[in-house]
């Protein structure tokens, strides 16, 4: 969208992109092969042959140490400036703006910041004379930008503006721009919405929503159904696609929107794809309507099946009617579905997996995806650790620069001890992963103590294995495609690997974007 938007007013942009390849958080992380197929010392060389005159950066918390390394030396071998978004920088702007090769950072939506700061860069303006709104950097206006980084005064803070009301206004995303990357006939990602009703303490959107304060606008908005069908009609004639992934935060949050997208989407579109729900969004009507348009599962987040716990400690108004109601609905009309699941909420009773397993087995779900509770900056539950002495300063200051990739703290009873609380966790976990393949019998009988303690690393592997044999068993095409998506990205890089040097790179993590006006 940021290339979209740049591009109708007259800027070029060209896309740097890595695959990662064995360097994800959950499954494919493994080091030996992680050095071996980075490429971040290519990234720097192409960042370079573009010729930049702005280097451009999304970060999260577990690609912002990457993204700080190839900005150094992209910033060194290049000269042109570097500015940071996303949700990271966001979220702890001060602390991206530490490092003097961080020129910029965008707090909040970026579009007009980015177009405001190219036309300050093209009439030679760095740093630009004036405030831009969303837009941090050091120094004072007009100033120089090496002002002392975090001292009193020494930032530029543009104001917050209003999130951007009409979606419908704004380009459709620049797919062109992945073209030599990816191949997105098989998996088009689109958003049809911009933000989510909910404002759950593990996620985001907790303090996202906040950021412009008073008079911010609505969070939560819609594109017509206009607009993302002439958008996907344009995909179906360029790429052929053959899948569709749907990634708002809420999709069905308007029944009656969903109820025109379904009707045009089934005559027009065709294909099939996924979206992401929420149990107060979902009914019969909606489940069915989605159902006949094509949709092949829908994603929705339990994250606890303890109604009191969720609605105190997470912000999640949910009852546990109202997600026996929508998974109810869903096996009704034969609608399929994932759930997530997080493990190791602070304060959460331990009898609330119990709770989760008796609901998992009276609604199975095609596949139950856990995850592990990560501290990430700005959320409340972050703050509320540090408050309550779950987390020190130190550790705080370390999620804030992203040196924790994956923060794991099992809040448990004092009685229980951290050894039991592992083994009481990972039998969990390995429960939940195999849920959806037991016949309704062997389901329903199944219990959490009935499965061994395994080491970590067999662990894990037991855990990879049950999800591939889900996801290939079960024919889930989200994963499919993922799959097919890592072989090919494998392909493109073997013959690079095997025909270059060893050369130490730092981790890759994501891709960069980098533009020239």
């Amino acid at each position: 969208m940021l290339s979209a938007v740049l591009r109708a007013n007259g800027h070029e942009t060209a896309l740097v992109f890595s695959p990662a390849l064995f360097n994800d958080r959950y499954y494919f992380d493994i080091p030996v092969l992680k050095d071996v197929f980075s490429r971040d010392h290519l990234l720097v060389d192409e960042i370079a042959a573009a010729d930049p005159d702005l280097i451009a950066f999304s970060v999260l918390t577990p690609t912002y140490q990457w993204a700080l390394d190839i900005a150094r030396a992209a910033r060194e071998k290049t000269g042109a400036p570097v500015i940071f978004g996303g949700v990271h920088p966001s979220a702890v702007p001060e602390v991206c703006l530490e490092n003097e090769w961080v020129d910029y950072v965008c707090v909040g939506e970026g579009e007009f910041a980015l177009l405001a700061l190219c036309e300050a860069l093209e009439r030679g303006e760095h740093p630009p004379r004036e405030p831009i709104a969303n837009l941090w950097w050091r120094g004072e206006p007009g100033g120089s930008t090496r002002g002392e980084p975090g001292a009193s005064g020494g930032f530029v803070k543009g104001p917050r503006s209003p999130f951007f009301q009409d979606l419908d206004s704004l380009p459709f995303a620049d797919k062109e721009l992945w073209e030599d990357s990816l191949r997105l006939s098989d998996h088009y990602l689109i958003m049809t919405s911009r933000g989510c009703p909910y404002r759950c303490t593990f996620c985001f959107n907790n303090f996202f929503a906040r950021l412009p304060g008073k008079g911010g606008g609505k969070y939560v908005r819609q594109r017509s159904v206009d607009h993302v069908m002439r958008e996907l009609l344009w995909a179906k004639e360029r790429y052929g696609i053959r899948y569709v992934d749907i990634e708002d935060d809420i999709f069905t949050v308007d029944k009656e929107w969903i109820r025109e997208f379904t009707q045009r989407y089934r005559k027009e579109i065709g294909v099939p794809f996924h979206c992401l729900s929420h149990p107060r969004f979902m009914d019969r009507d909606i489940a069915r309507w989605l159902k006949d348009a094509g949709c092949v599962h829908v994603q929705i987040g339990v994250q606890s099946a303890d109604e009191e716990y969720k609605r105190k400690e997470l912000l999640r108004w949910e009852k546990e009617a109202d997600l026996e109601k929508a998974l109810g609905a869903m096996a009704e009309v034969g609608l399929r579905v994932k759930l997530d699941h997080i493990l190791g909420l602070p304060n959460e009773p331990m009898s609330a997996q119990e709770k989760a397993r008796v609901l998992y087995a009276k609604y199975p779900p095609m596949r139950i995806q856990t995850f592990w509770l990560t501290y990430v900056p700005g959320i409340d539950l972050t703050k509320r650790a540090l408050e309550q002495g779950v987390l020190t300063q130190t550790q705080v200051d370390e999620i804030n620069r992203g040196k924790t990739r994956v923060f794991r703290h099992p809040h448990l009873e004092e009685r229980v001890d951290a050894k039991a609380a592992k083994d009481f966790y990972q039998r969990y976990d390995l429960l939940f992963r195999l849920m959806p393949l037991l016949p309704a019998k062997v389901r329903e009988r199944a219990r959490a103590e009935q499965m061994p303690v395994l080491p970590e690393r067999l662990n894990n592997a037991a855990l990879l294995a049950l999800d591939v044999i889900n996801s290939f068993g079960r024919v889930d095409l989200e994963a499919v495609l993922f799959a097919k998506h890592y072989g090919e990205q494998l392909v493109k890089a073997i013959p690079e690997v095997l025909g270059r040097r060893s050369v130490k790179s730092p981790p890759v993590r994501s891709g960069v974007e980098h533009g020239r006006r």
